[in-house]
């Protein structure tokens, strides 16, 4: 955690993120979008932006994946795709099937350490390891879609590749997390937990929420206190929404507890930042993890030639909509949410809603 620090504190983010953008290219260049886009020619981030345009997922599905799904090999990223988060498609209405590659793995993987890198730091007496991690989400169940390539939720693919000092601290065991009826899942996983020294639990603010109902209705004494099921909780990891509507309810969970909240933003195309200080206080882009960022004004994004900021001209408080870049084969990718910036050394944002308001019929 020290030396992670270390590095962190003395991060160059513009360079950082030059080098992450060229390390990107060179890799790709052999592949099929890298060659019709003449990666091999490119040497600066102006040059890139001029011939890689903003796209969104329906332009790669039709142009790059549909045609060949499920099997993507050099395609947009070096190598064969084997995993594929499947997302419900919020702003489109259509489910996506977003590439995972070995990259994006060792990616969130990292932000994973960096994750436990910021507690120690707050938490320096911390004795994180010596409980399990307890992720609250989905089925892990995933499908294969071809041999050897498997579809399904994120939290499933998290947990199948998981490295092996995590998985000797993980909750819970897979016969539990492969359970798809929720109110079946919640059950044992609440039952089962109760014999388990939890440090750390994750997951949506609502599922949690869910969770913790259950659990109270198993341990009658507890009276809302979450200190008083898991007495070593030490972190509560949360993401995926706006956590403004359940902060109140939460600071009433933790009351007694030593835990902390710390709020992450990882999406099925990339894990993009992490709380380092307290809620509300922003969250610090993850820019040297196999992910380059552009931030394109709200107002523009619709414009013919939207203007595209990287990391050395960006603005606080400015709306952007956030762009990116990544190691499993995503180029000027419109993830779909807007952020401002609250702080530029380092970076943090905060998430401020999506790109449109278009519900799913999931």
């Amino acid at each position: 955690a020290k030396r992670r620090t270390a590095q962190l504190r003395a991060q160059d983010y513009a360079e950082t993120q030059k080098e992450q953008l060229a390390k990107l290219i060179f890799a790709a260049q052999g592949t099929k979008f890298g060659q019709d886009h003449m990666f091999s020619k490119i040497s600066s981030i102006s040059e890139y932006q001029s011939v890689v345009p903003l796209r969104y997922y329906e332009n790669f599905w039709e142009d790059y994946w549909k045609a060949d799904f499920p099997r993507l090999i050099n395609c947009t990223w070096p190598g064969l795709i084997k995993y594929f988060p499947v997302t419900s498609g919020t702003t489109s209405g259509a489910t996506k099937y977003i590439p995972f590659s070995r990259e994006m793995q060792a990616s969130n993987q990292k932000a994973g350490v960096d994750l436990l890198v910021h507690h120690l730091n707050n938490q320096p007496h911390s004795k994180i390891f010596g409980g399990r991690s307890f992720m609250l989400g989905g089925s892990t169940d995933l499908v294969e879609a071809a041999p050897g390539i498997f579809t399904g939720d994120l939290s499933g693919i998290a947990v199948k590749t998981l490295p092996w000092w995590a998985r000797q601290r993980y909750f819970p065991p897979t016969e539990l997390a492969l359970l798809k009826d929720w109110e079946e899942k919640i059950e044992k996983l609440a039952t089962a937990s109760l014999d388990r020294n939890i440090t750390l639990l994750s997951g949506v603010p609502s599922w949690l929420l869910i969770f913790c109902k259950k659990l109270f209705e198993l341990v009658p004494g507890a009276e809302g206190k979450l200190h008083k099921v898991y007495p070593n909780l030490e972190m509560l990891v949360h993401g995926g929404v706006s956590f403004a509507p359940y902060y109140a309810q939460f600071c009433k969970l933790l009351e007694g507890s030593r835990a902390e909240m710390r709020e992450v933003y990882p999406a099925s195309e990339g894990f993009i930042a992490i709380a380092d200080r307290r809620y509300a206080e922003g969250l610090r882009l993850n820019l040297d993890h196999g992910i380059f960022y552009e931030f394109v004004p709200l107002t523009e994004l619709t414009s013919p030639h939207p203007t595209r900021h990287w990391i050395e001209n960006i603005e606080k408080g400015v709306s952007y909509a956030i762009v990116i870049t990544t190691c499993a084969g995503l180029w000027s990718y419109v993830i779909g949410d807007t952020v401002k910036f609250i702080d530029l050394d380092p970076p943090r944002i905060l998430v401020t809603g999506r790109t449109s308001y278009c519900l799913s019929a999931f």
